[in-house]
């Protein structure tokens, strides 16, 4: 019995007991909603797991027992493959995406002339279509004579990552203080002393942010993908995708759930790294 309970029984008879207070009809309502739309959300994700250990050739659930084939399936061959690929363009146009974030937020954050319509220019490749950005880097690539490779399949992950890196780093300098900049170049440190003894400190949770976001975007990305590349590249979305439409590969399934658990830990590391950080 609770100290509560134990309180009310010891009263005498007679007294009437208090009424406790009961939680308002609008907070189980909204704890309801949350859950149904939390559940609406997560069950077509979830269903993918026991899919991933069947044990039949072809996708279904568990018959009987559990089975890793379709786990083993990604580390030999093809998928395996297509891993690395996508794993090396995700990093490279990670760390690409946030050096040239980087530069571009220092530069307007120190010259704010003509700042709003550069940083519209740069913002472009999320306002237009994904399907008409795709197209002109078909074409941009077949000029250049890098169709069908890393390169550029690489380029047009970056023009799709380099605005979202770039957003990271803006909100990280809306936070900074210039009068930093001002008093170290007034003390006589150059420019790029300044930038690295100075500014990159202060904004590493923008160089943070910003890398997990080009990093996230290349290794999603599969609609310039399939403009730009042919039989020399194959992602692991695309991967995915001429699973999906051609033969249904189980192996789907176990590499949706990696990746599930794969954004998950990031995604938990990352809030963990942030309240480590000391506040600013």
């Amino acid at each position: 019995m609770t100290p509560q309970g134990t309180y009310l029984s010891a009263m005498p008879k007679g007294v009437k007991k208090p009424q406790l207070p009961r939680p308002p009809l609008g907070r189980w309502l909204s704890w309801t909603a949350l859950a149904l739309s939390a559940l609406f959300l997560l069950l077509p994700i979830l269903v993918i797991v026991p899919l991933s250990f069947g044990n039949q050739r072809y996708l279904a659930f568990p018959d009987g027992g559990w089975s890793l084939r379709h786990y083993a399936t990604l580390f030999d061959g093809a998928w395996l493959v297509s891993i690395l690929q996508s794993l090396g363009l995700a990093l490279v146009v990670g760390a690409l995406s946030t050096a040239l974030a980087f530069l571009f937020a220092t530069g307007i954050w120190l010259q704010r002339r003509f700042r709003t319509v550069l940083t519209l220019i740069v913002l472009l490749p999320m306002i237009v279509p994904q399907v008409v950005s795709a197209m002109s880097i078909y074409y941009l690539d077949a000029r250049l004579g890098i169709l069908d490779n890393l390169l550029g399949v690489g380029f047009g992950h970056l023009l799709m990552a380099l605005p979202y890196s770039v957003i990271a780093m803006l909100v990280a300098y809306a936070r900074l203080d210039q009068s930093l900049y001002k008093a170290s170049r007034s003390l006589g440190a150059g420019l790029w002393p300044t930038l690295w003894h100075v500014l990159l400190p202060n904004v590493r949770g923008g160089i943070l942010g910003g890398f997990f976001m080009g990093f996230v975007m290349s290794w999603e990305e599969v609609v310039v993908t399939l403009f730009t590349s042919g039989l020399n590249v194959v992602t692991l979305p695309k991967r995915i995708w001429d699973g999906l439409r051609y033969n249904l590969d189980p192996a789907i399934a176990a590499v949706s759930t990696l990746m599930i658990v794969l954004t998950l830990a990031v995604m938990l590391l990352r809030m963990y790294l942030e309240r480590r950080q000391p506040p600013s």
